[in-house]
């Protein structure tokens, strides 16, 4: 692998850097949440703690890739679900920003302003296109609603000059014992741009897989991933609008459900439908392929969790838009 360096906007707990440092890239990461933050640090990763809003590429001169996962609890579809509202708009500000308009002003009056976050990206990619120092390479990860803003993004970056794609991935076909779907954004300066290949099959809850040529494992189970006696069942509240009977389950022979940062609620039962020990921050943050002795920290640790990149996957990602 080349002569790289990432900078991480939004880097959260570190799957991004994480991933970079198993490549071997050197990672640094903007992060404004202190307990994040002492996460990220625990964990030996840089960090600077701050609003990616106050820097920009000048400040960290020596990094030629741009990576980042902006804030997605507006798009997210168990949220209130503010920034899917605000798609339209945000697709014009695009528009105005590849006009060289200043748009700060109506973002900061959206319904939350959390949503104008996931320009950031595109104002540092325009701003190293400016300076004469462009990014050789941009990655970003967000929640599937996010893919038309990517793809306009990839729009305004093949204009300067970048090999761009733009899809929805799968996380368990990447080796990730979770099913957790990711709108990712890969633009290169030099080369052709390709999402990575998948490693494992999909999965199936009701049908039969499809063969694959050529053949892959199956995806991995929370059996695999978990220290845990089996078999037993993880019964999620994810996506069941507080009904309990539309409540999923799945057993310990199958991928987690996506993981949330409500995650500690979800139930595990023993093969005999009694009750277990609940899932802890170690398990939660195994499932999304982070080590099991990762130093979560705070009192926020299950929305570090869930919030986070699966390192697994941002390592395929890495590598695709790297190679």
């Amino acid at each position: 692998m080349g002569r790289y360096e990432l900078v991480t906007l939004f880097a959260g707990a570190g799957g991004l850097d994480l991933a970079a440092r198993d490549l071997g890239v050197p990672a640094v990461g903007i992060e404004w949440d202190t307990h994040v933050c002492a996460t990220r640090r625990a964990a030996g990763l840089v960090t600077e703690e701050g609003d990616v809003r106050e820097f920009n590429p000048s400040d960290f001169p020596a990094a030629n890739v741009l990576a980042g996962g902006p804030p997605c609890q507006t798009f997210a579809i168990a949220s209130t679900g503010t920034g899917r509202r605000d798609l339209a708009d945000v697709l014009h500000f695009i528009q105005r920003v590849k006009m060289c308009e200043d748009v700060t002003a109506p973002l900061a009056q959206l319904n939350d302003e959390r949503t104008g976050l996931v320009l950031e990206p595109l104002r540092w990619a325009l701003a190293a296109v400016d300076s004469g120092y462009p990014y050789e390479a941009v990655v970003l990860v967000q929640v599937p609603a996010v893919l038309p803003v990517w793809r306009a993004i990839g729009e305004v970056l093949s204009a300067e000059g970048y090999s761009v794609v733009s899809d929805v991935l799968k996380a368990e076909e990447f080796g990730v014992p979770q099913t957790r779907r990711r709108a990712v954004l890969i633009a290169r300066r030099r080369g052709m741009a390709a999402l990575p290949k998948t490693t494992h099959q999909p999965y199936h809850s009701r049908v039969s897989a499809t063969p694959s040529d050529p053949p892959l494992p199956p995806c991995v189970t929370m059996g695999e991933a978990l220290d845990r006696p089996e078999p037993f069942h993880i019964v999620s509240n994810y996506g069941a609008g507080g009904d309990p009977k539309a409540r999923g389950r799945r057993t310990s022979a199958e991928p987690a459900f996506t993981v949330t940062g409500k995650i500690r609620r979800s139930q595990v039962l023993a093969g005999d439908g009694s009750e277990l020990e609940r899932l802890t921050f170690a398990e939660a943050g195994q499932l999304q392929s982070f080590p099991v002795d990762y130093p979560w920290a705070g009192p926020d640790q299950a929305q570090q969790i869930g919030s986070a990149t699966p390192p697994l996957l941002a390592t395929h990602i890495l590598t695709a838009a790297l190679l």
